[in-house]
């Protein structure tokens, strides 16, 4: 059935308002001064076929980018810390049935979901991580959890499961993160189909600036459609899929894992930065558009540097994404043509 042309034409307008307001605010970083607060999410990148992505289907995504921008300024803006912010941001998306991360995260081959995430502070260089759990509906909080209450960096299985339960974090039956949508995908992927989804690596994740400048970075996924024998990808892995040092910039990683864990991606930009010498952009266009495009590795990140830029590379088609300053400037984005 085809769609009205007057509704067509009108969300032409919008997403081109979006990508000249995304296309001024990125351009105008390293000339602004630093703003007091800055935050920066992503939903996952990937093939966004527009033929595949409905108006409908559209609006819910910019509105699920939008609340979860919306929950890290209130924080930011009253003065929270950037961990506080990074976490409850990935919360709304973990809840939103929409991303790869918990409700809604993609089923193992067992048909059931086992979650991954990771945080670390900029501040301290302290971080945690979580891997292969079941049964904590939060699983940033968890990765959290391990930094702020454990003597170690990563947990994985029941006994991470354990731990956060211990400590009083919401724990839910593994069906609470069950959704038709996800399991018909794993059914068709089991059955030798491709299914018919927007093709996209699955991950959310958050960094933020506070007004104390300190930073901060968390990912959060449910990893690969039809995972086996227990595959953990980068999400977890502190410097391959998330990193922060107030030194340098914070970085939350989505694409394909098992690259992102050989090249070190989100520790690379940091590192580029510190001893290369290179800006924040320079330091994510040279990996994501050099490095893993000669592997032939998809994906992109999320950065932010300590004076407030903002960068979001990627090499595949699209990639959901939004970013929101204290000075008022803000984006939300999809696609790779956007700006």
């Amino acid at each position: 059935m085809k769609k009205p042309i007057f509704s067509i034409i009108a969300l032409l307008f919008s997403f081109i308002g979006i990508g000249f307001l995304f296309l001024g605010n990125l351009e105008s970083d390293e000339k602004s001064e630093r703003p007091e607060f800055a935050l920066a999410i992503h939903g996952g990148a990937g093939a966004m076929s527009r033929d595949l992505m409905t108006d409908e289907l559209e609006v819910q995504y910019r509105s699920g980018l939008e609340a979860a921008l919306q929950k890290g300024e209130e924080i930011l803006k009253n003065g929270g810390s950037a961990m506080d912010a990074v976490e409850a941001t990935i919360h709304i998306l973990e809840d939103n049935p929409l991303f790869n991360a918990g409700k809604g995260a993609v089923f193992t081959h067992e048909e059931t979901v086992e979650l991954d995430a990771s945080f670390m502070d900029g501040g301290t260089g302290n971080a945690g991580a979580v891997a292969g759990i079941k049964t904590i509906k939060h699983p940033i909080s968890a990765a959290r959890l391990v930094m702020d209450s454990s003597v170690h960096v990563m947990m994985a299985g029941e006994g991470a499961d354990k731990f956060a339960s211990s400590y009083g974090l919401e724990v839910v039956e593994n069906t609470y993160f069950h959704t038709e949508r996800r399991l018909k995908q794993v059914q068709e992927k089991k059955a030798g189909e491709e299914p018919k989804v927007l093709k996209k690596h699955g991950t959310v994740g958050c960094v933020a600036l506070d007004k104390e400048g300190n930073l901060a970075a968390g990912t959060s996924t449910g990893g690969m459609t039809n995972k086996r024998y227990g595959r953990v990808g980068d999400a977890p892995i502190i410097g391959a899929g998330t990193y922060a040092n107030n030194e340098s910039c914070a970085v939350s990683c989505t694409g394909h894992g098992e690259y992102f864990i050989r090249n070190v991606v989100a520790y690379d930009v940091s590192a580029l930065m510190q001893y290369g010498n290179k800006s924040l952009q320079e330091a994510g266009d040279h990996i994501i558009h050099e490095k893993l495009v000669k592997q032939n590795a998809s994906g992109g990140l999320i950065s932010l540097d300590k004076d407030g830029n903002i960068h979001m590379p990627f090499n595949s088609a699209g990639m959901f994404r939004g970013f929101i300053k204290s000075n008022g400037s803000s984006g939300i984005a999809i696609y790779d043509d956007e700006f």
